[in-house]
């Protein structure tokens, strides 16, 4: 009997520790082969660092010694300087300087001189920091004629104004999808916002004017908000007031689609050259790089100005919807030419911009002492096959309420999942050497009966 016990005892530790492989390596793997980051993913990193460094430069040394910052590949800021002076000044400070010819002064008023000129429709212009240009853009419907009125207009203002034409129509990115609704259209929700009394939904303005009512469906059953401010065209946001005054549990969670979703930290302003994700309700979560900064657009229905350029694809039905990196909000988007089966250009409306016309702030963790939780509202950017429609729960990663399986994507658990592992194989190799002395006492006590 006392043998049947320990046999049971063995083989029952034997099974545990093995179980605890597997549930350690599935913790590891899952973890790292995660993408995005997890919600509590820390958000200062290299590139943010990088873009903070760049800007700081930036500001201290003046726009007539300066012409924009970048990010490079290997996250480092660059900064662009007109002179050796300015340039070992940033090199002092740890950056790498490019020397150019013009200065950020004579690039944002050649933007101006553009801006001046008669509008075009299914145009658009750009700061270009790297290659110290003013990039303009025409799409299709430009005719020929409007075209070389604006190209007289560039070679007035100079060598470094740079044009360039385009596939597709520059176009808002209304219609198409869920999961927001109204008679003014289809759009993506953004991001969570408060006045400190009620919560907002901060969307593309284009997406409809203020009065414009919002459904989570098409049967009109599940009313969301109101849009009770917002500018289009100058701007392109807009403040859509929930239906209930609140936006609900894990109101910081962006959804980027099979029930997944990323915890928003803060806001900032992106670089150039940085790493960004846009989610929306048709495309879904797609990724890109910052291509310039305040960019022009010239839509059918208006200008729109102070953009930010991305090389991220984006599809009719995704207006509105969330741009971030690193858990830090950066903007909703506005429009752009191209689609996600051959890539394109999209401009967003930077965020920090839009809050303070706004007069709101972001929600973040730990509102109101209230953890994140597992709710999806509108606002929280629902993208895509297996994201919860706008105002539905959804089992998003976050505290309280969270599936095993987001738990063990998690990239926090890759270093308790390697614990677990280490732990486990300390388990199998003791109960392996337990096993073993207990077999050569008994065979020693067999021997010993035997002999005598």
């Amino acid at each position: 009997m006392r043998h049947a016990r320990r046999r049971i005892v063995r083989r029952a530790a034997r099974l545990a520790a093995v179980g605890g492989l597997l549930l350690g390596g599935t913790m590891v793997t899952r973890a790292v082969a995660s993408e995005p980051p997890g919600p509590s993913a820390a958000p200062g990193t290299l590139a943010r660092a990088a873009s903070g460094a760049g800007a700081g430069l930036v500001a201290r040394l003046g726009g007539d010694r300066t012409a924009g910052h970048w990010v490079d590949a290997d996250g480092r800021p660059v900064v662009a300087v007109t002179d050796g002076s300015t340039a070992e000044a940033v090199r002092r400070a740890g950056a790498t300087a490019k020397v150019v010819r013009h200065s950020m002064t004579e690039l944002r008023s050649a933007a101006a001189t553009l801006r001046s000129a008669p509008r075009v429709p299914g145009t658009a212009w750009a700061l270009d920091y790297r290659s110290n240009e003013v990039v303009v853009r025409g799409d299709r419907t430009v005719s020929g004629v409007d075209w070389s009125r604006l190209t007289g207009v560039a070679e007035g203002i100079g060598g470094f104004v740079r044009l360039e034409r385009t596939e597709g129509v520059f176009t808002t990115r209304l219609n198409g999808a869920e999961p927001i609704l109204s008679t003014a259209g289809r759009c993506s929700a953004g991001f969570n916002v408060t006045d400190g009394t009620s919560d907002f939904i901060l969307t593309a303005g284009h997406c409809g004017p203020t009065g414009s009512v919002w459904f989570g469906d098409g049967k009109g059953d599940r009313q969301i908000g109101t849009t009770v401010a917002g500018s289009f065209p100058g701007d392109d946001f807009s403040l859509v007031e929930y239906a209930g005054g609140r936006a609900g549990d894990a109101a910081d969670v962006v959804a980027v689609g099979g029930g997944k979703g990323v915890r928003i930290t803060g806001t900032g302003e992106p670089a150039v050259g940085q790493r960004v994700f846009r989610s929306g309700s048709t495309s879904g979560l797609r990724e890109g790089r910052v291509t310039a900064l305040d960019a022009t657009v010239n839509y059918p229905e208006g200008t729109v100005t102070g953009l930010i350029e991305t090389d991220v694809c984006a599809e009719p039905g995704d207006s509105g919807g969330p741009m971030f990196s690193e858990g830090v909000a950066l903007g909703v988007t506005s429009g752009g030419s191209g689609d996600c089966a051959k890539g394109g250009t999209t401009f967003f409306q930077p965020l920090p911009e839009a809050m303070a016309a706004l007069g709101v702030r972001l929600v973040v963790s730990g509102r109101d002492g209230a953890a994140a939780g597992t709710s999806a509202p509108p606002a929280t950017g629902a993208a895509g096959a297996g994201a919860s429609a706008a105002g539905a729960s959804a089992p998003v990663t976050g505290a309280g309420g969270t599936p095993l399986l987001a738990r063990l994507t998690d990239r926090r658990n890759v270093g308790p999942g390697l614990l677990v592992v280490a732990g486990s194989l300390v388990a199998l190799v003791a109960t392996r050497w337990i096993r073993t002395e207990q077999d050569r006492k008994a065979y020693r006590r067999q021997y010993s009966a035997t002999w005598n």
